[in-house]
């Protein structure tokens, strides 16, 4: 057997674990106050010594980001294939609408990933990294604005992008901290007005 073969099954294993630690960290969030959550109760969660988690993850910030990054990259990948399959070929200005609608659904169906990334509660490292126009789902909307409706590519069009995630996060959680439902649109509505106005130029 040699040594490609062997490391298989052990990365394998590892690869379950961490996911195992995600997935248990994942479901303490939102169901248990954020403070209570520790490193010990999510090992204890995932079936793990805190030993055996410490061999992945040195502390829960480090938890949190993978989270994140996890669920940015399954947004990605969603936002992509909608794109491949043309679901999201419309006008720029509705493909916008439609990639924000898509990332609020996203929200809503992942309550841990909203606790984290409402919440202030990713690292601005990672933040940095998921921002970035050639690696972060900003570089999803640049290529759709570019290949697929002529805005003009460069820099500046990176940094209005940049800067739109930067506002949006701010106005989504505003969003989610209205009473209800209906005037939580109402502020999501305006934040498409002003997306549209800003990247578009509309």
């Amino acid at each position: 057997m040699d040594s490609k073969t062997r490391r298989a099954p052990v990365q394998a294993r590892s690869s379950e674990t961490v996911n195992t630690i995600l997935d248990a960290a994942s479901s303490l969030l939102g169901r248990v106050p954020f403070e209570q959550i520790t490193t010990s109760r999510i090992a204890e969660t995932a079936g793990l010594s805190v030993g055996g988690l410490y061999r992945f993850y040195k502390d829960k910030q480090e938890i949190y980001d993978a989270i994140a990054v996890r669920e940015l990259n399954t947004f990605r990948e969603q936002i992509a294939a909608s794109v491949k399959t043309r679901h999201l070929l419309f006008s720029p200005r509705k493909s916008l609408d439609r990639i924000l609608d898509a990332y609020v659904a996203f929200l809503d169906e992942r309550p841990h990933f909203r606790e984290l990334a409402l919440g202030r509660h990713i690292s601005d490292r990672t933040r940095e990294d998921q921002s970035d126009p050639n690696t972060g789902p900003g570089g999803i909307l640049e290529d759709l604005l570019v290949q697929k409706f002529g805005v003009k590519p460069g820099k500046a069009l990176q940094l209005r992008i940049r800067i739109a995630a930067e506002v949006g996060d701010r106005l989504i959680d505003y969003a989610y901290r209205q009473p209800s439902v209906k005037e939580r649109k109402v502020v999501l509505d305006e934040l498409k007005e002003m997306l549209a106005k800003y990247l578009l130029r509309l």
